[in-house]
């Protein structure tokens, strides 16, 4: 498929919802321009997106293979806001969008740079960050966000999935920080 198609096909992606986006987002995984990763289980990329940040996306998209996930990384055309992933778990589809965090204060502009990208971001954490400012940052997020669903944090082996209702529980922080510092 030629790039333009597949990127016609991202930008369907913006205007759709619920069970149409479900269904695009399954229809996209299935196209032929992924290959598997070489070296790699269930990782596949887009033929062509082994861009500059390539190492940072395969690093995450390794520990989302050991949650259970199949990886689809996904082409950066040109002129599109993008995510980065696709997972696919037991038959249920969702699309990402990877933010690294290697600094001490990066965690909110991060997050903000994702809005209009998709619904659910991915935080791949590869520093120490105090985790009630981490949990302020995500409600803030959530709060200017309100189309976010999701916000996965991956620190070493652990998967902490922090959703929009969870944020607004009283004691969220408590919860919170228990399972980051686990």
């Amino acid at each position: 498929m030629p790039e333009n198609d597949i990127a016609l096909e991202l930008a369907r992606l913006h205007i759709l919802q619920g069970a149409d986006f479900v269904r695009q987002l399954k229809m996209l995984a299935q196209y032929n321009i992924f290959k598997v990763v070489e070296n790699e289980r269930d990782i596949f990329a887009a033929e062509g997106s082994h861009r500059d940040d390539f190492p940072l996306l395969l690093d995450a998209a390794r520990k989302a293979v050991v949650h259970g996930n199949k990886v689809y990384i996904l082409p950066n055309p040109k002129g599109i806001r993008t995510a980065d992933f696709i997972f696919e778990n037991r038959g249920v589809y969702k699309m990402y969008d990877l933010k690294t965090i290697s600094g001490k204060t990066s965690l909110s502009n991060r997050l903000m740079e994702s809005i209009g990208q998709t619904n659910r971001t991915l935080l791949n954490v590869r520093t120490q960050y105090d985790p009630r400012l981490m949990a302020k940052q995500i409600m803030k997020y959530f709060y200017d966000n309100p189309n976010a669903l999701e916000v996965l944090i991956f620190k070493g082996r652990k998967m902490i999935s922090v959703f929009r209702r969870w944020t607004d529980s009283p004691d969220f922080y408590v919860t919170f920080r228990r399972q980051y510092e686990k």
